[in-house]
């Protein structure tokens, strides 16, 4: 192809205009298209866009790269815009559908009319398209609104471009203000990380200062301190302390700690946070934790303290005729636990693996039933609410669902005004609820109904902020039935022994040498790579072969402590692919490629495809001409257009906070010194009781050491169980 230019500093710039979009992802502008040259050479360009329409005009900078899958195609690093200048060149932008109101057929008729002079006419006469036939005022409305509104996305992107901001967020930014963007980013850049979702403090720092924004300024200061409470809450803590702050605010932007806290002034005087004295030094809030922090703990007051209802038959009675009705017979700790979900207003169930917490709720559904009274099921992900539907033979659901979340309004019909119905709710996998849904599931509780925590209290803690299951227990305010037996069936399972081992702090029961019928074994390997291989073996050939799966079947999942490095999720998730599902072509989205056959993985609850975040499927059809991919979920179709691709991530490999609330059949787990700070008793814990057949732990003799040894874990800032404590207990309720 001859060049429209000599390279410049290993770059060239190519001028041309838009053929069509072959792909547009709208949350990061991510394009490809084709392009056509000014010499007339069809080329394929990727980037990053605002929507581009065919016959748009562009002058592109980057360079050529060979890509392994689509060929030869033109990086873009930056572009300007123009507007097509020939009449036949105006006609095709224009039929495009850029502009709302305008298709190919009035785009024929207005070019027609005005010729090279219509974009003269849109930008400065626009009421002039009166004079095209069939164009009354309220088209000319339309075309008027749609064609400002290009004007403007193009006007800020090729302002934002000159310091260096990206175009999906330029779209985003305009998206959200409209014609007061540019009013915005100068007075106050730092709004866009209050108002636009992805957008955080370094973005929005880094255009405020290259917006010429004084370093010192207290809007910076200000900014920088709700980023640290954001930050802290994304780590589990529901408040942070105002020294931490200070001291991280006047270290990370170079100002006085004295700044600092008179911006933390300012914030508190507007009620933009909430500061408490504390024990620790003074605590500083997002005004929504506070909230919910108080209101949950007089929640659990109010509720542990309503006279609960009696059954009005012999609750003994009851018990037995469910035992003989179920089939098993329970031990002592599992009859106190079923007569005080009866007897109590709020129960907290607790203990490790084996010890028949799903029994006890077995039980506790049975003898409900038997009173003629209606048991809510829930837990907090999908695939728990599945496994607690499977274990009880009873309808349960997340959460979200039982409390008939809305998605569009991001609220709850379930609240004060239309509480939950029935006499109880058995909340399982108590452990990975945070305070935010504690909040909201509270409010729907009625104060007639029985609420029973089920948990294990020793599992990792919610991905969001709290310690709710710890904090209850140890408030000592509610009721705690705690299970230490583990029942004879379960205890020649060194999965279920060991994880009580890991508990204690004790080394662990390995399998003896030439045991094929073990459901636990660790392979030591020191090196990252030669663990590596042995995953690959693993999941490819051993595993399969033993439990008569496919090397591509959701029961089988590697859990890595870490996202980066060689046996790291992402690393194993790209060369995993290509081992176990090598060849296809397959639909690229961003850095990643999906093909058929590939384990992908729910990343947020969508309630309109009813999938939910840790939902594992497989891909169907990766759909190159419409752009799609169809998943299955356990036997039901779940189709994902070009834009919601971002939901769903290879699943290979998962991190342990994606696998908490799943079972699977057989675990793989690399355990290695690399991964030194994330060696935590509890993390390992849940990631062995995520199994429930097989067991493999692969890694070094040290580092399998010191993550048993390591109950330390990183302490969340939370006041849940002061303020449970400072309420008092309610008494027994009955």
């Amino acid at each position: 192809m001859r060049k429209a230019a000599a390279l410049v500093t290993g770059q060239e710039h190519v001028d041309g205009a838009v053929e069509s979009v072959v792909f547009y992802n709208s949350d990061n502008g991510y394009t490809v298209a084709r392009f056509q040259s000014e010499d007339g050479e069809a080329m394929t360009i990727v980037g990053a866009f605002p929507p581009l329409s065919p016959g748009e005009v562009l002058r592109l900078h980057g360079w050529w790269e060979l890509n392994a899958r689509f060929g030869r195609q033109f990086k873009v690093k930056r572009f300007s815009m123009t507007l097509p200048a020939s009449a036949k060149g105006i006609e095709k932008f224009l039929a495009s559908g850029l502009v709302k109101g305008i298709g190919p057929v009035l785009a024929g008729r207005i070019v027609a009319a005005f010729g090279a002079g219509t974009i003269d006419v849109l930008n400065a006469e626009p009421d002039r398209l009166r004079e095209v036939g069939g164009v009354g005022a309220v088209k000319i409305r339309e075309i008027k609104r749609s064609w400002a509104e290009h004007r403007g996305i193009r006007d800020l992107i090729m302002f934002l471009q000159e310091h260096g901001v990206s175009t999906g967020l330029a779209t985003k930014i305009y998206r959200q203000y409209g014609d007061r963007a540019f009013t915005v980013l100068r007075s106050n850049p730092y709004q866009l990380a209050l108002d636009i979702a992805g957008v955080g403090f370094k973005t929005a720092d880094q255009l405020a200062l290259k917006l010429g924004m004084d370093p010192g300024s207290p809007e910076r200061v200000k900014a920088h301190i709700l980023y640290v409470l954001e930050k802290d809450n994304e780590q589990g803590h529901v408040f942070s302390l105002e020294a931490d702050v200070a001291a991280r605010s006047s270290a990370e932007l170079g100002v006085e700690a004295e700044a600092v806290e008179r911006a933390a002034a300012a914030l508190v005087k507007g009620r933009r946070i909430v500061a408490e004295d504390e024990p620790a030094g003074r605590a500083l809030y997002l005004p929504f934790f506070h909230q919910a922090q108080d209101e949950v703990a007089r929640a659990i007051h109010k509720l542990a303290g309503f006279p609960c209802r009696a059954p009005d038959f012999d609750l003994d009675r009851a018990v037995a005729a469910t035992e003989r009705d179920l089939g098993m017979t329970f031990s002592p700790l599992q009859r106190r636990a079923i007569r005080e979900s009866i007897e109590r207003k709020i129960l907290v169930i607790t203990g490790g693996p084996g010890t028949g917490k799903t029994t006890i709720v077995k039980g506790v559904v049975d003898v409900f039933g038997k009173w003629g009274k209606e048991v809510l099921l829930a837990a907090p992900t999908g695939r728990a609410a599945k496994r607690l539907a499977e274990a009880t033979g009873r309808e349960a659901r997340t959460i979200h669902r039982v409390l008939e979340f809305q998605p569009k309004k991001g609220t709850f019909k379930r609240n004060e005004s239309n509480p939950l119905r029935g006499e109880a709710l058995v909340v399982d996998e108590f452990s990975m609820v945070d305070l935010p849904l504690m909040s909201h599931l509270l409010k729907a509780v009625p104060p007639w109904m029985r609420l029973v925590l089920v948990g294990d209290q020793d599992q990792l803690p919610s991905v969001g902020p709290g310690n709710l299951l710890r904090d209850i227990i140890e408030s000592g305010t509610v009721d705690v039935v705690r299970l230490d037996q583990i029942f004879r069936q379960e205890r020649e399972s060194l999965i279920v022994v060991n994880a009580h081992r890991v508990n204690q702090g004790q080394s662990l029961v390995f399998a003896e040498p030439g045991d094929k019928g073990a459901d636990f074994y660790f392979i030591r390997q020191d090196d990252p790579d030669q663990a590596f291989q042995t995953i690959v073996k693993m999941v490819s050939t051993s595993i399969p072969r033993r439990l008569g799966l496919s090397p591509l079947s959701p029961q089988i999942q590697v859990i890595s402590p870490m996202y980066k490095g060689v046996v790291g999720v992402e690393n194993l998730n790209t060369e995993l692919q290509k081992r176990l599902n090598p060849g296809g072509e397959g639909l690229p989205a961003g850095s990643r490629v999906f093909k058929a056959r590939d384990k992908v993985m729910q990343l947020r609850n969508d309630y309109d495809k009813d999938v939910f975040n840790g939902d594992i499927g497989s891909v169907v059809h990766a759909d190159r001409a419409k752009y799609r991919l169809l998943v299955d979920f356990d036997g039901r179709t779940v189709c994902y257009e070009k834009d919601e691709l971002a939901d769903i991530a290879l699943a290979y490999a998962v991190s342990v906070h994606k696998a908490q609330g799943s079972e699977y059949q057989a675990v793989v787990m690399p355990l290695l010194t690399q991964h030194y700070i994330m060696l935590q008793r509890n993390l390992f814990y849940t990631a062995l009781t995520r199994a429930k057949k097989l067991s493999v732990v692969i890694g070094s003799f040290k580092a399998l050491h010191i993550a048993v040894k390591n109950d330390d874990p990183v302490k969340r800032n939370t006041r849940l169980k002061d303020r449970l404590v400072r309420l008092g207990p309610a008494g027994p309720g009955v």
